[in-house]
Order: C-alpha cells, then sequence, then structure tokens
C-alpha cells in the first residue's frame, strides 16, 4: 500500500475494499484510525485523573495540551473559552494526530485527502453562523451582512465562501505536497535526506494544525463580536 500511495494524488485513489456500491478507501480507514486512537488515548489518560503533585506524565501532556488550546482561545475572545472548547480543540487534536505519524511506513494522512480538508472547512463554515447567532441573536447576526450599507451583501457572502475554500485548499496543499516530497526523496536516495524531512514534516504538521485551529477560531469571534465591540477593540489597541 505504501508503494501504491507514493503514485496517488489523494488517499482518496487507494481503494482498499469494494461491494456493490460500498467503496473504503485509505482516507476513510486512517479517519477512523485516528478517531478511534483519539477516543481510546483519552478514555486511557482521564479514567485516573489526580489533583496531586505527582500525576501520570500522560496527565500532564494532557494539561499542557489543554492549557496551550485554552490559551490560544482566551487571547482570540478574551472571554467564554469554555464555549469554544471543544470544537476547536477536537478541530486541533485531530489534524495534529493525522498528521503526526506519518513517519509510519504505509500510513497516508487523511488531512492530505481534499474531501478531508474540505469537510473540516464546512464544519468552520456552519460554526460561524450558529455560534454567532448564539451570541449575538440573528437578527443583530444578519445586520453584519448588511454593513457598512447593503451593497456590501454579496461581498460579505463571497467572503465567507473564499476563506471556507481557503482553510481547504491551504491545509491540503501543505499536507500533500510534503507527502510527495517525501516519496520521491524516497525512491531517489532512501537514507539520511528523508529522515530529516521526516523530522520537518512533523513540525510542519504541528503547524499547519495550530493555524488551522486559529484561523478557525479567528472566524467565530470576527462573528461573536457585534459591530460595536470590535469597534471598541479597535479603539483600545
Amino acid at each position: 500500500m505504501e508503494v501504491m500511495a507514493m503514485y496517488q494524488i489523494s488517499p482518496d485513489q487507494v481503494i482498499l475494499f469494494t461491494w456493490h456500491f460500498i467503496t473504503i478507501n485509505a482516507t476513510l480507514v486512517y479517519t477512523w484510525l485516528i478517531m478511534g486512537l483519539l477516543v481510546f488515548g483519552s478514555v486511557i489518560v482521564t479514567r485516573n485523573l489526580s489533583t496531586d503533585r505527582t500525576m501520570s506524565r500522560w496527565q500532564n501532556l494532557l494539561e499542557v495540551i489543554v492549557g496551550g488550546i485554552r490559551s490560544e482561545i482566551r487571547d482570540v475572545v478574551r472571554e467564554d473559552v469554555d464555549v469554544y472548547f471543544t470544537f476547536i480543540g477536537t478541530l486541533f487534536l485531530f489534524i495534529l494526530a493525522s498528521n503526526i505519524f506519518t513517519f509510519i511506513p504505509g500510513y497516508v494522512a487523511p488531512t492530505s485527502s481534499l474531501t478531508t480538508t474540505a469537510t473540516l472547512a464546512i464544519l468552520v463554515f456552519f460554526a460561524v453562523p450558529i455560534y454567532g447567532i448564539a451570541k449575538q441573536g440573528i437578527l443583530e447576526y444578519l445586520k453584519e451582512y448588511f454593513r457598512p450599507i447593503f451593497i456590501f451583501f454579496p461581498f460579505h457572502v463571497m467572503g465567507e465562501l473564499s476563506r471556507t475554500l481557503a482553510l481547504a485548499v491551504r491545509l491540503f496543499g501543505n499536507l500533500m505536497s510534503h507527502e510527495k516530497v517525501i516519496a520521491i526523496l524516497l525512491a531517489v536516495t532512501p537514507l539520511f535526506f528523508p529522515v530529516v524531512m521526516q523530522v520537518l514534516g512533523l513540525l510542519i504538521g504541528l503547524i499547519q494544525a495550530y493555524i488551522f485551529a486559529v484561523l478557525a477560531m479567528v472566524y467565530i469571534a470576527s462573528a461573536t463580536q457585534s459591530h460595536e465591540e470590535m469597534e471598541h477593540t479597535k479603539q483600545q489597541n
């Protein structure tokens, strides 16, 4: 399967099982695998949580991750961290977990599939109005599309669609291009240099997960803050 993946544009094209209209490809399998690992890992780490000074290394790692995510959310919205933590934290952890296993032979990151990245971007697309309406109310939220005057409505809509497309394509392009470069280097120079690229790939995977989560939070924050709140924040800065 590793050899096949080297010549595929997307893991969607690596077909593992077909039966009538049912098709199971590498993207589905590795997505389910990552989801299972996250669920299993969260159960294992949280089943014996301790408030003492002596705690497990896994709990320490979990607290560092949770604290880091909460800190980043707080820097963007400065309030209601718990409201956004579940969604933003899940996005970050899924993308990070998808990316960090690329050093395993045969593994194909589901985030190197445009189907996966588009789905994640669509989730953000729907999360923005959901959080915005929940915070401001539907009328106040819709008013933002007609500011400063009503003729700007189509431009606001195009902006929403374009940034959703940008989210999907940015993550897909960075991860897909990295995997293809690694595949080529493994074929040409199968010793030292690909190892360096794999380490660099782990760093890229972390950065891409961070960027996607932060952008999602920024988009949501822009929808949850009213026009007056944004103007007040600008004046303070």
